[in-house]
C-alpha cells in the first residue's frame, strides 16, 4: 500500500510542486486548503495532468479545525506517514508600522500550525516505527528581511521546532528536517515588476530564480527511506543567496 503523504497549503506554487512530486514518486497526496472553493479549479486542473489529490478544507491556524482534519483524513484516506508543513502568510511592513494583528496572524499560520498539524500525526508515526515530518521555512528565517519581522521570527521559529522533536523521535524511525527555499519563481515572484525580478537575481550567485520542482525533488528525497539518516537539518535551497 502506498505510503500517504500530507500536504498544508499545497494549491500555491510550491505547494503544488510538491504534490505532484510526491505522486510522482508513489505516494497518495492529501492536501489542505484555506478558503472554501479554491479546491474546485485546481483538482480539475490537477486531473487534467493525471493526479488525483484528496483535498480538506482547514485553517491551519485552528488547533481543533486540525484535529477534526486528522480524524477525517484516517478514516477516509488512511494514517499519514509523512508531512509537509508547507501552508504560511506574510503580512510584510516595517516594525514601526506592524499592527499586533499582522504579528498575530502570521505566527499563528506560519508557526503555531507546525504543532496543530503534526500533534495528531506524530503518535500515529512513532508507532508504526516510520514518519518524515518535513518543515517549509525560508531563506528569510535564516538571514532576516527588512519589512518581515513577523514572517522572519516565524520562519526562523520553525527550525527550534524541527531540532527538538528530532530529537524526540529519532530512535522512533522519525525523521524531522527544515527546508529553507531562497527565492522561487512562483506566480507571485514572476508578478514583481521586472527591474525589481532582476535586482533579486543579480544577488543570486547562480543568478536565476529557484524552480518549484527543485524544492520539490527536495522534498520527495527527504520523504523516502533512504533519507533515515537525515534529521534535525535545514537544508538551504537558495542558490547561494545565503551561505552560512
Amino acid at each position: 500500500m502506498a505510503r500517504i503523504a500530507l500536504v498544508t497549503g499545497g494549491m500555491g506554487g510550491i505547494g503544488t510542486a510538491i504534490c505532484q512530486k510526491l505522486a510522482d514518486a508513489g505516494y497518495t497526496v492529501v492536501t489542505t486548503y484555506s478558503r472554501p472553493g479554491k479546491e474546485i479549479q485546481w483538482l480539475a486542473d490537477q486531473k487534467e495532468k493525471g493526479y488525483l489529490f484528496h483535498a480538506y478544507q482547514c485553517d491551519v491556524a485552528d488547533y481543533d479545525a486540525c484535529q477534526a482534519l486528522a480524524v477525517r483524513i484516517t478514516a477516509e484516506v488512511g494514517q499519514v506517514d509523512i508531512l509537509v508543513n508547507n501552508a504560511g502568510i506574510t503580512k510584510d511592513t516595517t516594525f514601526r508600522k506592524m499592527s499586533k494583528v499582522d504579528w498575530d496572524v502570521v505566527m499563528r499560520t506560519d508557526l503555531d500550525s507546525l504543532f496543530n498539524v503534526t500533534k495528531p500525526f506524530i503518535d500515529g508515526m512513532t508507532d508504526r516505527n516510520f514518519g518524515r515530518v518535513i518543515n517549509i521555512s525560508s531563506i528569510n528565517g535564516q538571514k532576516g528581511q527588512f519589512g518581515q519581522t513577523n514572517y522572519s521570527a516565524a520562519k526562523a521559529g520553525m527550525h527550534g521546532f524541527t531540532k527538538s522533536l528530532a530529537q524526540e523521535v529519532a530512535k522512533k524511525g522519525v525523521t524531522v528536517n527544515t527546508v529553507s527555499p531562497g527565492y522561487i519563481a512562483t506566480e507571485m515572484v514572476m508578478a514583481v515588476k521586472e527591474e525589481i525580478r532582476q535586482a533579486i537575481i543579480a544577488g543570486i550567485p547562480v543568478n536565476r530564480l529557484g524552480l518549484p520542482e527543485e524544492v520539490a525533488e527536495l522534498v520527495t528525497y527527504l520523504a523516502g527511506e533512504r533519507a533515515g539518516f537525515i534529521t534535525g537539518s535545514n537544508i538551504a535551497i537558495n542558490g547561494g543567496q545565503h551561505m552560512f
